[in-house]
């Protein structure tokens, strides 16, 4: 029964990733035609609607359901959805958050013991900013649950570092937070080479080890990891200033928009943004995502920018 009922969650987990011929699933499962055909009939009586095509082009598909069956996620997925919800929880508009942290709960507790402790880790040792939406960066969740629990052993730390301008170096450091900004990852940690506070962004740190060696921990020079890396960026963006006045109430822009933009009130229900970006293209989303008329103040690329897009928007209408 243990062999059956394991082999019964790799074929929902495998079912949940794409189409599968019959032959495919019974080579990846190891186990006859027959077989397979009663591990799908297991399956569908558990609720899970399970497709099946005939023919050369024929095979399995999970198929959505008048049910919201349970998921099999492996410890990568199950740590990424976990930093997604915590993002979520920790205001998101729409009246996402409360959901969230829901849902956030329920993952939490299930968890096996091994990823809790990574997750708690990266809880603990993550700070966000305003800046901060869900960080997309390519960042393999293992590498953040790795530097969150580096950080919490206060362990040293050297790795492989590729710059903006493609210099390749090899560094050394006493690592102190994670933070999410900008839809990045950073790590925040005093570089023993250059002997000063660096940051460092996740998705150019490679071949990443830990020395053994333990660390006192330094006073940084900033309020917290997040102001740092703030100021840090901030001090050399090359992007965009992006102001511009909306017809809508301060209270009612800061709920929709405020997470990614400096809101301030003015007269007659009208409110001031300010942002930075390094494209037009976000700005120009988070305008539309107001949902009220807006007038831009600068810069002047972004109202070429808006004239171009409106024109291919009305021509798709």
């Amino acid at each position: 029964m243990a062999d059956t009922s394991a082999r019964t969650l790799r074929l929902l987990s495998l079912l949940q990733t794409r189409s599968w011929s019959g032959t495919e699933l019974a080579e990846r499962l190891r186990v006859s035609a027959r077989t397979l055909r009663r591990d799908i009939d297991r399956l569908r009586e558990l609720g899970y609607p399970v497709d099946a095509r005939p023919g050369v082009d024929g095979g399995y598909q999970l198929a959505a359901g008048a049910a919201m069956p349970p998921l099999v996620l492996d410890d990568d997925e199950a740590v990424a959805i976990t930093v997604c919800l915590q993002a979520g929880s920790q205001g998101a508009g729409d009246g996402l958050a409360e959901p969230s942290v829901r849902a956030l709960g329920k993952l939490v507790t299930v968890l096996p013991t091994r990823l809790r402790r990574r997750v708690d880790a990266l809880r603990a040792m993550t700070e966000s900013t305003a800046w901060t939406a869900v960080p997309l960066s390519d960042v393999d969740p293992a590498v953040l649950t790795d530097l969150a629990l580096t950080c919490r052993r206060e362990e040293r730390l050297t790795f492989t570092y590729t710059a903006a301008d493609g210099r390749i170096s090899t560094r050394e450091v006493e690592p102190h937070r994670l933070v999410s900004l900008g839809r990045r990852w950073y790590l925040v940690a005093y570089d023993l080479t250059r002997h000063d506070w660096r940051t460092f962004r996740v998705d150019r740190l490679t071949a990443s080890t830990t020395t053994g060696t333990r660390f006192r921990p330094r006073p940084l020079p900033a309020p917290d990891a997040a102001t740092f890396v703030h100021n840090a960026i901030g001090a050399r963006r090359s992007g965009y200033t992006v102001t511009a006045e909306i017809e809508a109430p301060a209270t009612d822009i800061h709920t929709r928009i405020g997470r990614w933009c400096t809101v301030t009130a003015l007269p007659a229900d009208r409110t001031h943004i300010e942002m930075t970006a390094d494209t037009l293209d976000w700005p120009i989303l988070l305008l539309g995502r107001a949902e009220a008329e807006f007038h831009i103040l600068s810069p002047p690329e972004l109202v070429a920018q808006l004239r171009e897009w409106g024109t291919r928007f009305a021509r798709a209408t």
